[in-house]
């Protein structure tokens, strides 16, 4: 197909286009589009680059603050974190990729995410991956499972960008899609923040990175519509990554930035070199003119249709001042990296693009990137809620054996040490990370300064399934108390949200209300929502995720040698709880193994309440009266009393005694929020139990640890006594025997 390709209305229906978009597209002309101009407003008016369901919703968010110098909007949110430095940060997805090939798929989402790091001017740091898988016995699951793991340890391995932490569940909702979030935080100087912005009438536009390839293209309107049984032909959609070539952009880049005559720069993304010059054109109200011959390419006969929306990987569109070109080629070239002067910014707003000679493309640029139908999609509370909200547990029997109960939440592979999976990854290249891969939050350094920033990713998704609104103020909580645990401030939050269907109204009504939840819980936590990323359409032959809105939170903390971690520290010392426990099992990781079912109300959430706790926690760690603080979550209170015995510097047991009149599996695996066990000298009780007394936060003395046994008892009666190396080895090596079966 060229240029001069007539366009039949199957045509347009094969670029995902309505016919109603069609005729706003002829309306807006005056005219009828070329095929290339076709691609360029298929791949813009896309879900995933218009965000045209999701936009009047995410403008509810909460993105200012004092600390934010850059919100929504640019390639990454960016925080000042004081002595000149800035935190620079963002979460985005690649699960329609990762499903169709996950190593591919799962690699260059983490190549992207730090070229949306570096693009800023910020050296990424560190990584996190937020990974959701079908059914641990769906006959895909350990190949997709292994593919993505592999694909993420590749890429970041060879970039030299350390994968410090993350979270991964295991539901049969992801069977036929799962999710593939990737986070990546970079440190900046505060003042040396790089824009998407093409501004300055005759400044040279400047390709530079890897050949553009056939790879990728059409993949954000792939990335835009559900799957059916023709996924695998999507395949070829897929790109290729290269993280030795990102190494070396990576650098270049930030050589080049120290010049004062770089105006901006974008990563070639989502729509490639689209996306990308029409966005930074459109930031700064300018024209571009593309010579469309110039651009480097890596096969032949290669035209302007596929130069225009291919998605190779590695590549970056710079603005440079007029007559500092051959500076830039320079710098580029001595990073051994294909670049190539390609255009010139122009003031009329018209995008041009020749090839051989012929104008191929002229649009105007506002009419591409903002005049896509604004989708006011109409909204339906799931009929399906009516008959999951109730939960009547006097039908349900208590189990005789709790110890049992609790060994088989420890090999649960939601539950189970993901070790098999970050020890794969480095973690601790180019040094900065102070708390490994394995306990509530990731700690790194900020360079040359005493500080630390802890780094944490969370979302249970039937909490979502079963209230979307609730469901997000968890992912919310959570990701905040683990960074709390860390011993860190919150001070600025990411989100991936991942849902069906858009054009369901159930679909968008959880949406809505996810929305809507994260949005009043940030507020209250006065925590900014500085960047993010939305992926609709996850969900093959009508069968939707639950919803996933995946929250990422960075937290501050002043004096990096207060760090704190989730594992027990010293025989002897006492073990306690913040917060209280509610007689609650909706949603658990119990009920799901137990009784094959997602029903009732997820956890309470009162948001005065987690504050409370949070700042009590920060007080207590601050003061150094607790050794350890860990948050209790899925698989309840008991599992986290384990899991702690289990992380610290010795493998040691407990003697925990509890008491109430609820019933045992509640008390001991409900998840009920705002509670984090922590651990302390005895000389330390008094102290805690004023600060906590004067926080207004139930505080309990849950017992000791030390020996060889993990026991509870409830109303001095035995209700768990199992050996903790036992414990140790179906915790730690479930997911890896699972995992390396695969292998054989």
């Amino acid at each position: 197909m060229t240029a001069s390709t007539p366009i039949t209305p199957e045509i347009v229906a094969e670029h995902g286009l309505s016919p109603e978009e069609y005729a706003r597209i002829q309306e807006l002309l005056n005219r009828d589009p070329n095929l290339v101009e076709l691609g360029i407003f298929s791949a813009m008016w896309s879900e995933h680059c218009s965000y045209k369901s999701s936009r009047p919703h995410l403008k509810t968010l909460p993105t200012e603050g004092s600390r934010v110098i850059q919100g929504p909007g640019e390639n990454a949110g960016v925080l000042d974190i004081g002595d000149g430095l800035a935190a620079v940060f963002k979460i985005e997805s690649h699960n329609h990729p990762s499903f169709i090939e996950p190593h591919q798929g799962a690699a260059t989402g983490v190549g992207g995410i730090m070229r949306d790091i570096f693009t800023m001017g910020a050296r990424p740091i560190a990584l996190l991956d937020s990974l959701r898988f079908g059914d641990i016995g769906h006959e895909k699951t350990r190949y997709l499972l292994n593919g993505v793991v592999k694909g993420i340890a590749d890429y970041g391995n060879c970039v030299g960008v350390p994968t410090v932490g993350g979270d991964i569940y295991f539901d049969a909702c992801y069977n036929g899609n799962i999710l593939v979030n990737a986070f990546c935080l970079g440190i900046a100087k505060a003042d040396r923040i790089f824009l998407g912005s093409a501004s300055g009438v005759g400044n040279a536009l400047l390709y530079v990175g890897s050949k553009t390839g056939r790879d990728g293209i059409h993949g954000a309107s792939m990335a835009s519509a559900e799957f059916d049984d023709a996924t695998e032909e999507k395949r070829p959609t897929v790109q290729v990554g290269d993280p030795f070539t990102e190494k070396l952009l990576l650098e270049a880049c930030l050589e080049i930035m120290k010049k004062d005559w770089v105006v901006g720069v974008q990563d070639m993304g989502a729509a490639g070199l689209s996306s990308s010059s029409f966005e930074m054109a459109e930031r700064a109200g300018m024209g571009m003119e593309l010579d469309l011959d110039a651009v480097p390419r890596r096969e032949e006969g290669m035209n302007a249709y596929e130069l225009m929306l291919s998605e190779s990987q590695e590549r970056m569109l710079f603005v440079v001042e007029k007559g500092r070109e051959s500076e830039a080629l320079d710098i580029f070239r001595k990073w051994d990296l294909d670049v190539a002067v390609i255009g010139r910014v122009t003031d009329d707003g018209i995008f041009r693009a020749k090839e051989n000679g012929v104008e191929v493309v002229n649009l105007p640029i506002q009419t591409v990137v903002t005049g896509a139908l604004k989708c006011d999609r109409p909204t339906r509370k799931p009929a399906y809620l009516a008959e999951v909200g109730a939960l009547d547990l006097s039908s349900r029997d208590v189990p005789a054996d709790c110890g049992e109960v609790l060994k088989q939440l420890l090999a649960s592979p939601t539950i189970a040490s993901k070790q098999f999976v970050y020890e794969q990854y480095d973690h601790m290249v180019r040094l900065n990370t102070l708390v490994l891969p394995g306990s509530d939050a990731a700690v790194l350094r900020v360079p040359e300064t005493d500080k630390a920033l802890a780094l944490s990713v969370d979302c249970n998704p039937r909490y979502g399934y079963l209230d979307p609104y609730v469901g997000a103020q968890i992912a919310v909580a959570e990701a905040c108390r683990n960074v709390v645990c860390a011993g860190a401030e919150p001070i600025g939050v990411t989100n991936c949200l991942n849902f069906g269907n858009p054009e369901n109204p159930e679909i968008m009504w959880q949406f809505q209300e996810a929305v809507r939840g994260l949005g009043d819980l940030c507020r209250f936590l006065d925590i900014p929502v500085v960047s993010g990323n939305v992926s609709l359409y996850n969900e093959t032959k009508g069968e939707a995720i639950y919803p996933t809105p995946t929250i990422a939170v960075v937290g501050l903390m002043a004096d990096r040698s207060l760090h704190c971690t989730q594992g027990f520290k010293q025989e002897g010392h006492v073990i306690g709880l913040l917060g209280s426990t509610l007689e609650e099992l909706g949603g658990s990781e119990y009920q799901k193994l137990f009784w094959n079912e997602c029903r009732g109300k997820p956890p309470r959430l009162d948001s005065k309440t987690e504050q409370s706790v949070h700042r009590l926690c920060l007080d207590l760690i601050r003061k150094r009266l607790i050794q350890s603080a860990h948050d209790c979550s899925e698989g309840g209170l008991a599992v986290a009393l384990v899991e702690s015995c289990m992380t610290g510097p010795k493998l040691v047991g407990a003697a925990i005694e509890l008491n109430g009149d609820m019933r045992a599996d509640v008390l001991l695996f409900g998840e009920s929020q705002s509670r984090i066990v922590i651990s302390f000298s005895e000389d330390a009780l008094h102290g805690i139990e004023t600060l906590a007394k004067k926080a207004g936060v139930p505080f309990f003395v849950l017992g000791l640890m030390g020996g060889q046994d993990f026991q509870i008892k409830i109303n001095q009666k035995e209700s768990i006594n199992e050996n903790i190396l036992m414990l140790e080895d179906i915790w730690k090596n479930s997911l890896s025997r699972y995992g390396n079966r695969v292998a054989g």
